[in-house]
């Protein structure tokens, strides 16, 4: 039985299942995922946002500047915003998303299931108790793991406490990688709640007129005067200190080899001190200001590694996802949540940052050994299909599924011990 057939078993043959959505806002990976379900004939979909709906431009704390993306994200699929009453809105602080209505609109909707992303806001915390205390199965989905350097004792113990009762909620986890599922059994959940979904992205759109691409980002290439044997290492994301470039920018610095290259693409709280770096060797470190989603995939293109050497916080770093899908190796730090899932060496490198020298001799490696990386940009291609959309879709079905049939046959023993316990009192 297919998992089609199988969920509108579950429910009703007549009626798909409903799958209700409750995120903060528009994401530009998960409203793809979003549209794509909902063009399935065995479900209902529709997402509630709680801080925003992308139909303006909204403040980036980590870009420090205003950002209105440049794809769609809110087209094939129901959507409602539900009102936020928080005097400083937002997903920076637990308090930034209050949602007075939520559950209640959730609930009028009639969700056989409800998919809750994060629980660290007032809003999405109280979905999660108030939707158990209903008896509406709950699919929650994270990202965190514990590669960051350790925290304070109390606050370690504090968490484990608080998220331990927590956890109790949810009717199911879905696990982005190795890093999330460790994390989840940590706090106590069990191996029968777990259910692996991989981050991903739209591949095909990234793959889509590669020829046109890889053009259009040798013709910048030209611009910026960068030369055909150059290797071009590309760092693109927030300009913020748990990532890292001042610590890319120096280690590149350091390596006497003119044709290594660094491209530096974004905005954020570093901008003047990579400014003033970049300005002692203006010819190797180059800077391009935050690019919207269009211009991504030739952006990657650009260069012929990228590297994300985040130190913290970096849960999972889907431009790594991104670089693949556009051929190009990626090298990536131990700290960064995908690393454990996603490198292979067809296709990328890891470096630990306990031993920080290895940046720079790998590095130094790729300014000599430009072949190599050239050789491995199929492997990337084929690679970054292993975290495509349609992977995703497939094991959230697969999460759906098995939590209705659950849920179904749980509401069946509760009707048939009611039926008995009436029989018994006649």
């Amino acid at each position: 039985m297919t998992v089609n057939n199988s969920i509108q078993a579950i429910t009703d043959t007549a009626r798909p299942a409903r799958v209700a959505f409750i995120v903060s806002h528009p994401i530009q990976y998960y409203a793809p995922l979003h549209e794509r379900m909902a063009r399935r004939t065995d479900l209902a979909v529709k997402v509630f946002f709680t801080w925003h709906s992308g139909k303006q431009a909204e403040l980036d704390r980590g870009f420090k500047r205003e950002i209105s993306w440049d794809l769609p994200l809110l087209d094939g699929y129901e959507h409602e915003l539900v009102p936020n009453t928080s005097s400083d809105p937002g997903t920076h602080h637990f308090l930034g998303l209050r949602n007075p209505t939520l559950v209640a609109r959730v609930l009028a909707w009639k969700p056989h299931i409800v998919h809750v992303t994060g629980w660290a806001w007032f809003s999405h915390l109280q979905a999660l108790y108030h939707l158990k205390k209903a008896g509406i199965p709950v699919i929650f989905r994270g990202d965190s793991h514990l590669l960051d350097p350790t925290t304070h004792h109390w606050r370690a113990l504090l968490k484990r406490v608080v998220l331990g009762r927590v956890y109790r909620w949810p009717s199911a986890f879905l696990y982005t990688g190795k890093a999330n599922a460790r994390y989840y059994k940590t706090f106590g959940v069990t191996n029968e709640r777990l259910f692996y979904c991989p981050h991903s992205v739209d591949v095909s759109r990234f793959a889509l007129n590669a020829n046109e691409s890889e053009s259009a980002a040798a013709e910048w290439r030209l611009q910026l005067r960068l030369e055909p044997e150059d290797c071009v290492v590309l760092f693109a994301g927030k300009l913020e200190r748990k990532k890292c470039p001042v610590q890319l920018i120096t280690a590149v610095l350091k390596i006497n080899l003119p044709h290594l290259k660094l491209l530096i693409v974004g905005d954020g709280e570093l901008e003047t001190e990579i400014a003033a770096l970049a300005a002692t060797s203006p010819q190797r470190i180059l800077r391009l200001p935050f690019q919207n989603q269009s211009k991504m995939p030739i952006v990657y293109r650009m260069a012929d590694i990228f590297v994300l050497p985040s130190l913290y916080q970096e849960t999972w770093g889907l431009a790594v996802n991104e670089a693949l899908a556009c051929g190009r190796p990626v090298l990536v730090s131990d700290r960064v949540g995908c690393a454990e899932d996603v490198i292979e060496s067809s296709c990328g490198f890891l470096f630990s940052w306990s031993q920080p020298d290895q940046l720079e001799r790998l590095l130094k490696h790729f300014g000599e050994n430009k072949k190599q990386l050239l050789d491995m940009q199929d492997a990337a291609k084929i690679r970054a299909w292993r975290f495509d959309l349609v992977e995703t879709e497939r094991h959230m079905m697969d999460c759906i599924g098995q939590v209705l049939r659950l849920s179904t046959a749980s509401a069946s023993q509760d009707g048939l011990k009611q039926r008995r316990r009436k029989e018994r009192q006649r």
